[in-house]
């Protein structure tokens, strides 16, 4: 029971020196990769920078103990902290809540409903957001972030949360762009996109070991950090309008409370079940993949529990919402972390930054956070599954387009929503017109295809006539049409057997309509009968009274069926394929 609810007894038992070199060697990439991540992600989020550190600690450590990933890498990321600015940004704050208060408070609520739901098991609910959805989403609210901080870049003022806001505003201010500022952006921009795809191979031609190579190239956003800085000092550009962070409290976080106010956590519900359900995909779906790849489970609903629990010390230690980031996750799993005490010890890094580096940021330039910003989300920018989603299915295109086209115009809550309510929609319109075959027997084989891509043989008395869908209230009616239009079209059919492989659920209208059309065809002097019927569905059918009411019979398989109703078709079929 322990090792179920609390897996750091499951991977601590086994826990070994080789482990703790493997995972701290990994942390100290991982907190050399997130120190500027968490100041740049906490400035997106419109908060304070050491909000970003502070949530980029217990929320670690909490994980270890509830995390079933042994690599998953907990903290501040892009699209959570667009949406926590864009939910505090949009929300009518109490007199007396201030921002980090009302940030606190998103954090505890995300926290309480991600406990709840991994309580009660409710990780299926996170299936509402389909992967188009998400996909959709995700790009957009890349695009959103990236021109959010060319103001930094710029080093102008401009106001607006969606994107022809944005454009406009930017285009409204091109004119007062500040030059030191400018350079400094542009100047980090360029490195960092470098560090990104050529770094690694140049140190690697002059000699230097993948592995060094590799951790300088991680290392590339704290390289700008310390060259940035160092820049703004020596030259003294901050009393010439280069925005620096400035003082940043020193010292690790103390116990934070969040508001009580009944209208601001009316205000938050929606945003923050938002959250935890984008946070909860996303994490989920880094963890699964890099567990594939080492042959190790995830288990989902403990997963609810963990990034709960998470966010619930983020909150009440200052941070603000937090959830498992793709590509700390990947680093961390690159660098050799075995367990998740890689993010302890991360933490600990953490912690040490907090309490004693934080002078040394004071005069870190914004323009390089915002660079570090841009650079991490256009990684995001997807735009090949545009492509193929348009290739594949035009409903889910229609709903990543709609997510996209809905988040870049109107925000992020609208995009999700749309997107959501989109492809429920869609899927409601698909299986109300179920795929419906009449299918034939394949010659020489006990297989039934559709007549209309395969050549099998047919009788005239027996109707095969299979269902591709569940059965439920809103396409039974569509079968029940198609049945009496097919029977009407041949009078010489005696027999109709529904075959039901496919047949996962059949509900209470489903239940009725097979009884009507039962009805229905016994007075038409026409028998109704079924085939291939999934145990659960038989063990919910016996429950009734259509069984006994059935004036055909429920066989085990089509071949059984046709082989009684049709002998002369089946033996046909089979001297044909002798011959």
């Amino acid at each position: 029971m322990l090792r179920r609810f609390f897996p750091v007894f499951d991977w601590g038992r086994e826990y070994s020196r080789a482990n703790a070199f493997s995972d701290l060697s990994a942390a100290v990439i991982v907190t050399v990769m997130l120190i500027p991540q968490s100041l740049a992600y906490a400035m997106l989020a419109g908060l304070p920078p050491e909000v970003g550190l502070y949530a980029s600690i217990l929320p670690l450590v909490a994980y270890a103990v509830f995390g079933t990933s042994r690599v998953l890498a907990v903290g501040p990321v892009a699209v959570v902290s667009l949406m926590t600015a864009s939910t505090i940004g949009a929300a009518s704050l109490p007199d007396g809540v201030s921002v980090i208060t009302a940030a606190v408070t998103l954090a505890v609520m995300s926290g309480v409903m991600l406990l709840v739901m991994g309580i009660f098991r409710l990780g299926f609910l996170a299936s509402f957001l389909s992967h188009p959805v998400i996909s959709g989403f995700i790009t957009a609210s890349a695009i959103l972030i990236a021109v959010s901080q060319l103001k930094h870049i710029l080093g102008i003022e401009i106001a607006g949360e969606t994107l022809p806001e944005s454009v406009v505003a930017l285009i409204g201010g091109i004119g007062n762009v500040h030059v030191p500022t400018m350079i400094i952006g542009a100047g980090c921009l360029a490195f960092l996109f470098w560090a990104r795809c050529r770094l690694k191979s140049t140190l690697k031609r002059l000699g230097i070991g993948d592995g060094i190579a590799g951790f300088l190239t991680k290392a590339g956003p704290v390289l700008a950090v310390i060259v940035s800085i160092v820049a703004v000092w020596a030259m003294d550009l901050a009393p010439g309008g280069v925005r620096i962070v400035g003082d940043i409290p020193q010292g690790l976080p103390g116990l934070s409370l969040p508001s009580f106010d009944l209208g601001l956590i009316g205000q938050f519900a929606v945003p923050a079940l938002l959250i935890s359900m984008i946070g909860f995909v996303e994490s989920v779906s880094v963890a699964q993949t890099l567990a594939a790849k080492r042959r190790q489970r995830i288990v989902p609903d403990q997963e609810l529990v963990a990034l709960g629990a998470s966010n619930l010390v983020a909150g009440f230690s200052g941070g603000y919402p937090v959830t498992g980031g793709f590509a700390r996750s990947v680093v961390n799993y690159d660098a050799g972390a075995q367990t998740p005490a890689a993010g302890a010890f991360t933490a600990i890094g953490i912690g040490v930054a907090t309490l004693y580096l934080t002078p040394y940021l004071y005069f870190l330039p914004q323009a390089t956070l915002a660079a570090t910003i841009i650079v991490a989300v256009l990684s995001l920018v997807d735009i090949g599954v545009i492509k193929r989603t348009w290739a594949y299915s035009r409903s889910d295109f229609s709903a990543l387009l709609t997510t996209i086209v809905v988040t870049l115009i109107f925000g992020v809550e609208p995009g999700v929503i749309s997107g959501v309510v989109l492809s429920l929609a869609l899927y409601l319109h698909r299986t109300s017109r179920p795929h419906i075959a009449v299918v034939g027997l394949l010659p020489g084989s006990e297989h039934f295809r559709n007549v209309l891509r395969h050549p099998v043989a047919t009788g005239k008395r027996v109707l095969s006539i299979r269902l591709d869908e569940s059965l439920y209230f809103a396409n039974c009616r569509f079968l029940e049409d198609r049945i009496y239009a097919l029977v009407a079209q041949n009078r010489e059919v005696r027999d109709v057997v529904l075959m039901c492989p496919a047949v996962n659920e059949i509900d209470a209208s489903g239940l009725e309509s097979l009884e009507e059309i039962n009805h229905r065809l016994k007075d038409s002097g026409v028998r109704f009968h079924l085939s291939e019927v999934k145990g659960p569905v038989m063990d919910r059918l016996q429950k009734s009274s259509f069984p006994d009411h059935l004036n055909g019979r429920i066989f085990l398989s089509h071949y059984a069926a046709l082989a009684e109703l049709d002998p002369e078709l089946v033996a046909q079929s089979d001297g044909g394929a002798v011959a």
